[in-house]
């Protein structure tokens, strides 16, 4: 294992290797989602300028007075597209709320069907940055593009065949979320900036936090740091993709916690990409990955109703 936490690969290996070099990027990748969960990738093709474009234009709306902020949340959504206040949403085993406020962008589609635009809800543009939200739908589509190839390899490992979530992820329910946590002014009751939980979705494309802070839970126990370099994203497996697995792939626990008291001062600001299906995928248990050491865990679901549960768990949906 390598000081920053988790293994590294390289995504460019897979988009433009021969042969040899895409069957060891996915034999690699395998490894660390199947043994760690996590893993550091590099070359991954998401344009840095536009990232830094991104995080330059939420700093900018999370600078906003907190009355124009709560203008942008919008009722009855589940925290499903804009602004998320804080103190709202807390980890399913805990009833106290993480030290963080988030705005969310979600899949949008080109259509005319009604009953199929009401599944997806417009964006929220936002008066004062008012490129926010078209750096974030760019930025969205680049971390899709990566997060395809990605399932690609890990479909490919599971003999699935590489194309199995590809009509799946086309359209589905993934979020972009901004978020901010805010210096910490005084001493917190009893919670962290991000209490320890597990993702909901298949797997999460994170880019560089402006603050450390993120923790994962190892196979013994130990929190360890994850740390990785300026230019990386970091990828760890949901529970819809565990699920689907019977646990071979691991979603594993992490957290964020505060930093020490001389940096309480200091906000973080974090944009992880929680790559989702549709809601019409059948979650239940892949044939292959039950066995007599690995016998069935879960019962059969759709990801939409896997969804709806867990929002409700964190506290999103009433």
């Amino acid at each position: 294992m390598k000081e920053k936490g988790v293994p590294t690969v390289d995504l460019s290996q897979y988009v433009h290797g021969n042969a040899d070099e895409k069957a060891a990027f996915v034999e690699a990748l395998a490894k660390a989602f199947h043994e760690v969960g996590f893993v550091a990738v590099k070359n991954h093709g998401v344009p840095k300028q536009l990232v830094d474009d991104f995080y330059a234009a939420s700093k900018a709306f999370f600078a906003l007075p907190v009355d124009v902020k709560k203008q942008y949340e919008v009722a009855g959504m589940a925290g499903q597209r804009g602004y998320t206040s804080f103190g709202k949403e807390h980890a399913k085993q805990s009833k106290v709320a993480d030290l963080k406020e988030f705005y969310q962008l979600g899949q949008e589609i080109d259509t005319t069907d009604a009953a199929l635009k009401a599944k997806y809800p417009d964006n929220v543009p936002v008066t004062e940055v008012p490129d926010f939200v078209q750096l974030g739908r760019d930025l969205y589509r680049a971390f899709e593009q990566a997060g395809n190839h990605l399932l690609e390899a890990i479909a490919t490992h599971l003999d699935l065949g590489k194309d199995y979530f590809r009509d799946q992820i086309k359209d589905g329910n993934s979020i972009l979320r901004s978020i901010h946590y805010p210096p910490i002014t005084q001493e917190p009751a009893s919670a962290i900036r991000a209490e320890q939980h597990e993702d909901i979705n298949l797997i999460t494309l994170l880019v560089g936090a402006s603050a450390g802070g993120l923790e994962l839970l190892n196979s013994e126990n130990q929190w360890v740091a994850v740390s990785p370099e300026a230019d990386e994203f970091v990828i760890n497996v949901g529970d819809m993709l565990q699920r689907l697995t019977n646990n071979y792939l691991k979603s594993t626990t992490h957290r964020v916690v505060n930093p020490p008291r001389e940096e309480w001062h200091l906000p973080r600001l974090s944009i992880p990409f929680f790559l989702h299906p549709k809601s019409e995928m059948d979650l239940t248990c892949l044939e292959s990955c039950v066995t007599a050491d690995n016998p069935l865990h879960y019962s059969p679901i759709t990801a939409g109703e896997y969804l709806d549960e867990r929002l409700r768990e964190i506290g999103l949906k009433k």
